[in-house]
């Protein structure tokens, strides 16, 4: 294969997945790890690609979003296994706080039936909660057009009439220093809000996000359950570090008696 395509093929892979393994390159191009490696660094020195251990992943600006229907179309599957893991934890009589967000809008079909309350910033989320009979609020203030999230003053006036026994928030950056991150402040704030009334706070995200930084921090790492689907078994020492890991069954680990936690599968 020539230079040119396996640099087409690796940045394709990058814009659909957000990120790709070093392993699975040299198998799709039938390169050596040596080529793939000399591939990636171009790619890095030309803007397009940050390397990671292991593979590399998509460059973004820190302040773009996608919409919620671009968003909605990525990585579905490992979104419904997070989402479904979420909701798992989800107690009868609970009240939840339920970010705006492609993955914690894949939780509400796994709460049908359940008696649970929900406090939600997303426009999609409480019209899809009320239409399958769910007890359903939504905080009021400003509209962000491509999101369908409540932000602002007043909805940040709004959240601190509720407590939660668990928050379920979405992140666009999951970094090891920088922490969860997103591209606006205004949400970030209202996101971390939602984490100080929450008895528990799980941030619901796909491996696409891990190692991005976006502008706004939510919080550290430490200070929520990160719930997602897939470390890379070369990455997991450096995450240790961070989110100490505890081997539950099969492929779920969890540590529960730490703060710092994660669900995830090791492989």
């Amino acid at each position: 294969m020539l230079n040119a395509d396996r640099h087409n093929l690796i940045i394709d892979l990058l814009k659909r997945r957000g990120s790709v393994k070093l392993k699975d390159l040299t198998e799709l191009a039938d390169s050596s790890e040596s080529t793939i490696r000399r591939d990636l660094a171009e790619l890095e020195e030309n803007g397009l690609l940050k390397r990671v251990h292991g593979g590399a992943i998509l460059t973004q600006a820190r302040t773009i979003e996608m919409s919620m229907v671009e968003k909605s179309v990525k990585n579905v599957r490992e979104k419904k296994d997070i989402a479904k893991l979420a909701a798992s934890l989800v107690k009868d009589g609970d009240c939840i706080y339920l970010d705006a967000g492609s993955t914690t809008f894949e939780m509400i079909d796994f709460l049908i039936g359940r008696d649970v309350t929900v406090v939600t910033n997303g426009l999609m989320h409480v019209e899809e909660l009320v239409s399958l009979d769910l007890n359903a609020y939504i905080l009021g203030g400003k509209m962000k057009a491509k999101t369908k999230a409540v932000i602002g003053g007043i909805a940040m006036e709004n959240i601190a009439n509720y407590r939660f026994d668990k928050a379920f928030i979405g992140a666009n950056g999951i970094h090891l220093n920088d922490g969860y991150t997103t591209p606006d402040m205004e949400e970030a704030l209202l996101k971390r809000k939602a984490a100080e009334l929450a008895d528990e706070t799980f941030v619901l995200a796909d491996n696409s996000k891990m190692h991005h930084s976006h502008f706004a921090k939510m919080f550290d790492l430490e200070e929520a359950t990160l719930i997602t689907d897939y470390i890379n078994v070369e990455e997991k020492e450096i995450w240790m570090k961070k989110l100490i890991l505890w081997r539950r069954k099969n492929d779920l680990y969890n540590n529960v008696k730490s703060v710092r936690r994660l669900y995830c599968r090791i492989g």
